[in-house]
């Protein structure tokens, strides 16, 4: 279908108000949108509470924030937030997906505000990440009621980033992760497939932003085929939790997430495959800007709440 009709109203005014494009700015100047898109899409609802909890990393500290429903929570989703592992925050851009998310599952939401590129290169987030998916299950007594499940879910680099935490839960000693949600991930390197080259798809997100973010993310080409940075091209995809993939229909980054979806299922793991028709990357974001992020929202929640309510507790997190 076409493109959404508000989503080029966006773009028509963003174009309109001039400034370079991504792949034209310093990260330091790029990251100056991140306030302009926070003051679009406004706060999000009131949760139950809201908890920032500082994690030590490698080499550093990062913060996550644990946003709690009023009601008591069904699971605990661990999101990473998109941004081409350069740009985002939990503060300016995703407080309010939380939220959303953590009301409409009714769940305790964890965001992860893992530290960025260049400034920190790879592997320092996917590392952060795990850091905090750890803590995350050492305290998930005081997170939500025994028993629930532990989700991962992210957008953009986020979903890679969730990709990659299942396949490292998988290889190390956990933790056990339930169920992975991964809108419009990366989940390869080679920015070749037909939607990456289509004309049509050069929009919010373009290849040239992506060529930006991953020479700032992971300059050494030839080290981003590790499964670390690129999950689709891992030795095996067996063993993973069940998956919602979430892709759009406008976004360079469609196809990978399509080809991640089939690699999965081949592999044995059950997936839910779903585009989000007429929507360009980014969407899920844009709370107040774009119909799709409500729509989004809504298929996000009612997959999870459907998952949730056929759970069964499998055992401990930890190995």
């Amino acid at each position: 279908m076409p493109l959404e009709p508000s989503s080029r109203t966006l773009l028509e005014g963003l174009a309109e108000a001039g400034g370079p494009a991504t792949h034209e700015s310093t990260p330091a100047i790029a990251r100056l949108g991140d306030m302009i898109a926070a003051g679009l899409s406004g706060p999000g609802p009131e949760v139950g509470s809201v908890q920032n909890v500082k994690l030590d990393g490698k080499g550093g500290a990062f913060r996550t924030r644990v946003l709690k429903p009023a009601d008591t929570p069904q699971a605990i989703i661990v999101y990473f937030h998109g941004g081409g592992w350069v740009l985002g925050d939990i503060d300016l851009q995703y407080d309010h997906v939380g939220r959303h998310l953590a009301n409409e599952a009714c769940s305790t939401v964890v965001l992860v505000n893992y530290r960025k590129a260049p400034e920190h290169p790879f592997p320092t987030a996917v590392e952060d990440s795990y850091t905090a998916l750890c803590w995350v299950a050492d305290h998930a007594a005081e997170l939500a009621p025994d028993g629930v499940p532990l989700i991962v879910a992210g957008d953009s680099a986020g979903g890679n980033i969730a990709a990659v935490m299942t396949q490292w839960a998988r290889d190390k000693t956990g933790p056990r992760i339930d169920h992975q949600v991964l809108i419009y991930p990366v989940t390869d390197c080679a920015m070749d497939t037909e939607s990456y080259l289509a004309p049509e798809n050069q929009l919010m997100l373009d290849r040239d932003s992506m060529l930006w973010f991953w020479g700032h993310y992971l300059p050494d080409e030839a080290a981003r085929t590790s499964p670390d940075a690129s999950p689709l091209r891992a030795e095996s995809l067996a063993h993973l939790p069940p998956a919602l993939v979430y892709v759009a229909e406008y976004d360079p980054l469609r196809d990978e997430g399509v080809a991640y979806a089939h690699a999965l299922r081949a592999s044995g793991v059950p997936v839910t495959l779903r585009e989000a028709e007429g929507q360009m990357h980014a969407f899920f974001q844009m709370a107040n800007l774009l119909p799709g992020y409500d729509e989004g929202m809504r298929l996000v929640a009612d997959h999870l709440n459907d998952f949730i309510s056929s759970f069964d507790s499998k055992g401990p997190r930890r190995v």
